[in-house]
């Protein structure tokens, strides 16, 4: 368990992901056409920065939107708004909304920890550590921001973290105490929208992903591997926590078991462009694309994996090596 301490920035994701890449006058004489990505806001950097490189190769217009998984997965079931990838902070989401009518398989390809995130103007950011957060939270005037579990994964997973922290250290009632800290003021529709808020210093802490903290420069605290949904080893443990959220509308609902947080990504049925669509993803899965995500702190998966059918050749050959069952 550690603290990493590094110096806060501004972020502007939702700015600067959902524009178009720019393109030249040669670029755009010789266009290999378009590509429409729905992005995982949590995973936007990586996905933007793979995507401005195949762009660049391939002479593509990029257009990339991002938003709560949950959220996505609706825009294609109840808006049929439909793109040509789409890149979600939780794999379970694929086969609970969005098979087989959106898509017949999706690939794993990244991995990630919950974290407590904050910065130096946090209240109590020099006494707080990987054993007394539980306490820290709970002192007056203490601001606690999370996402709404109905719209982003991080939101449930919070929730699945808060309850096995209660159960790790053995304090019954701590998972009530700290949903009480968060209500409904301090919810943000997605997690990468409470880092602004954090470092404008409205919040003092944020549940946040490892990944997210690392590439917006945050401090944040490392939470026991049995309760950060982030160690294949406690996916027994995990599973002992459980939610309920919005299903394929707000009307459903459907059960969320604890699990290791994984990625995954698939390109739809109609998708519009798939031609372009699936020379992304196998760039995205190749070597370099896994480098490319690397070098912008995502824990991507040495070998990524299929699971469905009726994937691209494409996709399937930039998958070397063998692969794994979710574990």
């Amino acid at each position: 368990m550690r603290i990493r301490y590094l110096a806060p920035v501004v972020l502007a994701v939702a700015a600067s992901c959902s524009q178009p890449t720019p393109k030249s006058g040669d670029a755009a004489a010789k266009s290999g056409g378009a590509i429409v990505v729905y992005t995982a806001a949590s995973v936007a950097i990586p996905i933007r920065a793979a995507l401005d490189t195949f762009a660049a190769r391939e002479h593509v217009t990029v257009q990339q939107e991002n938003g709560g998984s949950l959220d996505i997965a609706r825009k294609l079931t109840e808006l049929h708004d439909i793109p040509d990838v789409v890149v979600l902070a939780d794999y379970d989401v694929f086969p609970k909304l969005l098979m087989p009518e959106q898509t017949t398989w999706y690939a794993d390809f990244a991995r990630n920890r919950m974290v407590l995130a904050f910065t130096d103007k946090s209240k109590f950011a020099s006494e707080v550590d990987s054993a007394n957060w539980p306490t820290i939270l709970q002192r007056p005037g203490v601001q606690l921001g999370r996402a709404n579990p109905d719209l982003d994964p991080n939101g449930y997973r919070t929730l699945l973290t808060m309850q096995l922290a209660e159960q790790y250290y053995k304090r019954p009632g701590l998972y009530d105490k700290l949903l009480k800290l968060s209500p409904a003021k301090n919810v943000r529709p997605q997690e990468a929208g409470l880092v602004g808020v954090l470092q404008a210093g409205e919040f003092d802490y944020i549940w946040s992903y490892e990944s997210l903290a690392l590439a917006t420069k945050l401090r944040y605290i490392t939470l026991p591997g049995a309760i950060d949904l982030g160690t294949p080893g406690d996916t027994d443990l995990y599973a002992k926590a459980s939610v309920r959220v919005a299903g394929k509308t707000r009307k459903d609902t459907l059960t969320i078991k604890g699990a290791p947080i994984v990625y995954a990504l698939s390109i739809p049925t109609a998708a519009p462009h798939p031609d372009v669509a699936e020379k992304f993803v196998a760039f995205l899965l190749s070597p370099e694309g896994r480098k490319l995500m690397h070098a912008t702190k995502l824990d991507a998966l040495d070998t990524p994996v299929i699971i469905g059918s009726g994937e691209p050749a494409s996709v399937r050959a930039a998958v070397s090596g063998g692969q794994a069952p979710h574990s």
